[in-house]
């Protein structure tokens, strides 16, 4: 941590947040070029098609990299790994880009992380990258390899981007004046452990940072984070083993606080609601629940590595400066 931010809670009075080594990229301005890579799933065209009419009517010029409609062979892939690496390493290099934003998510991003140059990147001046679900791995590898902010958030080919107004107003106020959304919370949200907590922004599909454990992009713990974590298709005994896999590796220890956001397909809430309450409730912290983040009909836009508050009691996470310079 690199310092605090005095009395960044606000209405709740003068609380020092701790100040992430982070880079923010710069916010988005109108006519900015975008890239739009796909590091993991396949894409569909027509909803290609329709998240970048949507970007333009942001007037935002869309750059699509070579490989995002390629297909391959397994059926769950963008294409080749080493092209899913290039496209997001040259759309990361690129000085003419702005921001970087991924077509979807699905499976893929660990099979090419280790073909990425990351010295290269580091060598990058830093932009927005935007992206949820198997793009957690690359959230993860941003901070801990490039020491740069991203956005958890929607991405080009995702339903819920193509068909909610809320969740495409929230991540362009996001991206063109974050100085407007640094209050977040959503109808949901509402308390499972009371309390309030201070940290940095950390986390996103929980079954992602489990399985990063012990790879070379894992950062050692979530110690000082506010911990972010929704999935979708877990059945609850693998939200279990899942869980416990983070509490017995350490992962967990000093963690501030956990908001939880969607679990789409995983059950019936009412039955996850007591295995948060198991696995999680023993590390006394704050914790707020259905937050409206994830795979969800109407999703937020998260930024990982800015220091926040959480008030669980309140249902807010409050940003203790804005996600992008």
């Amino acid at each position: 941590m690199a310092g605090s931010v005095p009395g960044a809670a606000g209405a709740w009075g003068a609380v020092d947040v701790p100040v992430p080594a982070l880079v923010r990229p710069p916010r988005l301005v109108p006519g900015d070029r975008i890239g739009i890579v796909a590091p993991s799933g396949p894409v569909p065209r027509e909803r290609l098609d329709a998240g970048l009419d949507i970007l333009r009517s942001w007037d935002l010029d869309p750059v699509v990299a070579p490989h995002v409609l390629d297909e391959h062979p397994s059926g769950y892939l963008a294409g080749a790994d080493r092209n899913r690496a290039d496209d997001l390493q040259q759309a990361w290099c690129d000085p003419t880009l702005a921001a970087v934003l991924c077509a979807r998510g699905g499976y893929g991003v660990q099979r090419m992380a280790d073909l990425l140059d990351w010295s290269a990147m580091r060598a990058a001046a830093p932009k927005v990258f935007i992206g949820y679900s198997d793009i957690t791995a690359l959230h993860e590898a941003f901070a801990t390899r490039l020491g740069v902010v991203t956005l958890h958030g929607p991405m080009a080919a995702a339903v819920t981007f193509l068909k909610d107004g809320p969740t495409q107003d929230h991540l362009r106020r996001t991206l063109f004046a974050p100085e407007d959304t640094r209050e977040l919370t959503s109808p949901t949200a509402r308390t499972l452990v009371p309390g309030r907590a201070a940290g940095v922004t950390v986390g996103g599909c929980v079954s992602l940072l489990a399985a990063d454990l012990g790879t070379a992009y894992a950062r050692p713990s979530a110690a000082g984070g506010i911990l972010v974590l929704e999935d979708i298709g877990e059945e609850p005994y693998r939200l279990d083993r899942i869980l416990t896999q983070l509490l017995r590796s350490g992962w967990l220890d000093g963690v501030a606080g956990i908001v939880l956001g969607s679990w789409e397909e995983c059950g019936p809430y009412e039955d996850l609601r007591p295995l948060f309450l198991d696995r999680l409730g023993g590390l006394g912290v704050p914790i707020v629940e259905e937050f409206g983040f994830g795979h969800c009909p109407s999703t937020l836009t998260v930024p990982l590595g800015i220091p926040a508050v959480l008030d669980a009691t309140a249902a807010t996470l409050t940003l203790g400066v804005p996600a992008l310079a």
